[in-house]
């Protein structure tokens, strides 16, 4: 059924049915959206059912409804009753307008709908005008009923590039005491939308703006002040370093887990102490535990904690690879090729970590692989007549070496 028809069907039983949301909002931008949300205003929610009986309920506390691979939620206002992200009393019925409806939203760019018969855009808090501006700017108080909206503007700002408005700062300023109550897993989609965007690192600077960095991301806020040498890092601290490192990143792949790998690869720093600035030794071996109770926290998948892991430990190896002996880069082509994270992840690590993807000096993706593919166990094997085992283990390494050597003679 096509969403007019539903909309026809709608007023002739006294209704009103509205695209809302983030749609209207990237409609208007020129973006594409995936997801479609109606507000449907002056129905109660038995004549919604009576009307289409195909729709299944899908909220618990607020009548919302599937369709055509829509979401359909009759126009509701909210009250707050508790603390955290769910404690609100909803009212829904026929009488709640459009206007009460949209009040309830975060942000002005999100609280625009655009009539669905007539194309008309219903925008009262100015939305239109914040996305012309490239502003993120609150509704009004309501906006501190919700703590989860604390990262929701952080990814907006970052996703869109856009500034937060001062009001709106000091208002997620408020929420602090409140994100301990939000789950690690609606932080977690918070965050990982934000690493999706071209400078996830306004994510994490909206959040410093507002003094929360500290609460689900304290390894990246202790980056802060981190000093390190001037010669190497004329950025300034390990925060300042990470986030060039981090946007440079989304630069060179779209793989969410190798983009992590970036943004933890220097968390060691962070617990060096203050009186060895602005040397950071033994930061790699830290950052693994580091990495590991952060993933935890933040409840980030398996896979990505372990490349991360990885990239703490092997970014410093990475970064003097034909500094080291035959025998060494071998150990260490093998090691990383066989990990989560793999040649290819680490480089790009390492290359942002650097700066620069065309220094020579820790060129080792291209070399390991083209190694690793002209000496293989097979060839060995047959080469000298070895069957598995550690004989064919030792001849194999052996004859890494040395095509290693001779590639550098």
């Amino acid at each position: 059924m096509e969403i007019k028809e539903i909309a026809k069907i709608i007023e002739r039983a006294g209704g009103r049915l509205y695209l809302v949301g983030g749609a209207v909002r990237d409609k208007i931008l020129g973006r594409t959206n995936y997801d479609e949300d109606y507000c449907v205003v002056g129905l109660e929610a038995s004549e919604f059912i009576s009307l289409f009986p195909i729709a299944k309920l899908d909220g618990k506390s607020f009548p919302v409804y599937r369709m055509n691979g829509c979401e359909f939620a009759l126009a509701r206002k909210e009250k707050k009753v508790g603390v955290g992200h769910k404690e609100f009393e909803v009212t829904s019925g026929k009488e709640i307008t459009l206007r009460e409806d949209l009040e309830r939203r975060d942000i002005t760019i999100n609280a625009m709908a655009e009539d669905v018969l007539s194309g008309e855009i219903f925008d009262y808090f100015g939305g239109r005008e914040d996305l012309e501006n490239g502003v993120i700017r609150a509704i009004g108080k309501h906006f501190i009923e919700d703590p989860l909206r604390v990262y929701r503007v952080a990814r907006f700002s970052s996703v869109l590039d856009f500034l937060v408005e001062e009001r709106t700062i000091d208002m997620m300023k408020s929420l602090k005491s409140e994100l301990g109550y939000l789950s690690k897993e609606r932080v977690f989609e918070e965050f990982k939308k934000a690493l999706q965007s071209d400078k996830p690192s306004i994510f994490f600077s909206v959040l410093r703006s507002a003094d929360v960095l500290d609460v689900h991301f304290k390894p990246i806020y202790k980056l802060i002040g981190a000093l390190q040498p001037e010669k190497y890092h004329p950025e300034g601290d390990a925060y300042n370093h990470t986030m060039i490192c981090l946007d440079k990143s989304c630069e060179y792949t779209s793989d969410l887990k190798i983009r992590f790998s970036v943004l933890v690869h220097d968390l060691g720093k962070g617990e060096t102490p203050k009186e060895e600035y602005p040397h950071h030794y033994g930061h790699e071996e830290r950052g693994v535990e580091i990495v590991k109770k952060f993933s935890k926290d933040l409840g980030v998948p398996n896979a990505w904690k372990k490349c991360g892991m990885v990239a703490c430990k092997e970014h410093m190896r990475g970064g003097i690879f034909n500094r080291m002996k035959p025998s060494k880069k071998v150990d260490f082509i093998e090691r990383v090729d066989k990990s989560y994270l793999g040649l290819e992840g680490l480089q790009i690590v390492v290359d942002c970590d650097k700066g620069s993807r065309s220094n020579l000096d820790y060129n080792f993706c291209e070399i390991g692989k083209k190694c690793l593919e002209s000496i293989t166990a097979d060839k060995v094997s047959k080469k000298y007549n070895i069957k598995q085992g550690i004989a064919l283990g030792k001849k194999l390494r052996e004859e890494r070496i040395t095509w290693i050597k001779n590639l550098t003679k």
